[in-house]
């Protein structure tokens, strides 16, 4: 131990403090809130669809502080109980090259850290989920995507890891600016991919049939001077209640992609609407900002660990033995997000920024009556609560709370 590990815990309790005070707020405020329908959702939501979606959003919020502890406890028992150092220590020795012991380590505890997460994910999907008659899974198919996530990870991971640890081991001192242009190479390509090789793998994707619906997706998409290499209903309701749209893809290989969950609760003025709001993002350039952030806050990363990974003290003051690259790696992924907590919020802000942007876009392409309309369908169907605590909301949601999201919308509808 030393003056890092002082560090590292004071962040660690500052860092999950935060975190378990603004769930209690969430659930407090929620729950205070349960008992009457907001104003703006007199005439459009029921008293019981409201006091469902409270009710399973305390719940969530439950089970999320129990998977926040369990976090913390396997956290702590990884680095100053020594867990690293044991799988490191472990498959040293055998007869590996180092390559191989240090890849072995890391997937072993990638695989004990799957393992871990696996009975709140378990009790998340056929608990909660399926008391609110949202789950549609099967215990054989939880357990199939589990199986084929890992052997994806293991066998698309390794290899970029291995290349990754090769320029570590190799290149010299600026490392780091080859590795961040590997991954940032890497995660282009598998946007690219992922509509046509890795999502086939988890859903059946159906072209949209002729009709109604999509010649008036088409016209929208002609009125963008969108183009995509197709409109896909995917087999959402195999698994799950929730409704939801999204593009995938990146460049010709972009995708439009509808839950049939969506495409049977919501009309096709609706649908157009929330359509429409997805292509604001791209029109917005909204995709292109957030890979340039996450591509300069990736490099500073690695920038941050090119340096760590000369210091003794960071190995030490963090329970690891073993000095080596791998062992540095691991170390920054999992001890990072308790120093970065406070972008968080930063994200998230200028992730609502872009949620506004995309509604603006959608309310001048489409019926803004009908996005608010198809919005309200979709909290209400999911069970979004349409009461979030503010500082709770500020800090995590990606997208606006419903109230203060359609109130924008109907102002822009005013002003038209």
């Amino acid at each position: 131990m030393n003056t890092f590990t002082l560090i590292f815990l004071i962040a660690l309790v500052i860092s999950y403090s935060i975190q378990f005070w603004l769930s209690m707020r969430q659930k407090s405020y929620v729950s205070s809130h349960r008992n009457s329908v907001p104003q703006a959702f007199k005439n459009s939501v029921s008293l019981a669809a409201h006091q469902k979606a409270a009710d399973y959003t305390v719940e969530k919020g439950k089970l999320g502080d129990i998977d926040s502890i369990i976090g913390v406890i396997f956290l702590l028992l990884l680095t100053l109980g020594g867990g690293i150092s044991l799988a490191f220590n472990f498959w040293s020795g055998f007869d590996l090259s180092p390559m191989l012991s240090s890849l072995a380590a890391v997937a072993s505890i990638y695989l004990f850290m799957t393992l871990v997460e696996i009975p709140t994910s378990l009790y998340q999907t056929f608990v909660i989920e399926e008391k609110y008659g949202f789950n549609k899974n099967t215990p054989a198919q939880f357990f199939k995507d589990q199986l084929l996530s890992i052997t994806l990870v293991l066998v698309i991971g390794m290899p970029i890891l291995a290349l990754i640890l090769w320029v570590m081991d190799s290149i010299g001192s600026l490392w780091w600016l080859y590795a961040w242009a590997i991954l940032m190479g890497f995660s282009l390509l598998m946007s690219w991919l992922f509509p046509t090789v890795i999502a086939p793998l988890f859903n059946k994707f159906t072209p949209m049939e002729e009709g109604s619906l999509k010649q008036r997706i088409q016209a929208l998409l002609e009125r963008c001077g969108f183009s995509s290499n197709g409109i896909y209903i995917m087999d959402g309701s195999r698994r799950s209640g929730h409704g939801n749209a999204y593009f995938t893809g990146l460049g010709n290989n972009k995708r439009i992609v509808f839950f049939d969950t969506l495409v049977d609760s919501l009309d096709e003025e609706e649908l157009e609407a929330v359509l429409a709001h997805e292509l604001g993002h791209f029109k917005r350039k909204h995709v292109i900002k957030m890979l340039a952030a996450s591509s300069v806050m990736t490099l500073i990363s690695f920038a941050i660990l090119g340096w760590l990974i000369t210091q003794s003290w960071f190995f030490t003051g963090l329970g690891v033995e073993v000095q080596s690259n791998a062992a540095a790696l691991l170390l920054f992924m999992l001890v990072s997000p308790v120093f970065t907590i406070f972008l968080q919020p930063i994200s998230a802000y200028f992730q609502r920024k872009f949620e506004f942007e995309a509604d603006e876009f959608a309310t001048r392409n489409a019926k803004a009556g009908k996005m608010i309309s198809g919005l309200v369908k979709l909290y209400e169907e999911n069970a979004s609560t349409l009461t979030p605590d503010p500082l709770y909301s500020a800090f995590h949601y990606s997208h606006p709370p419903a109230a203060i999201r359609i109130a924008h919308i109907e102002e822009k509808m005013q002003s038209a």
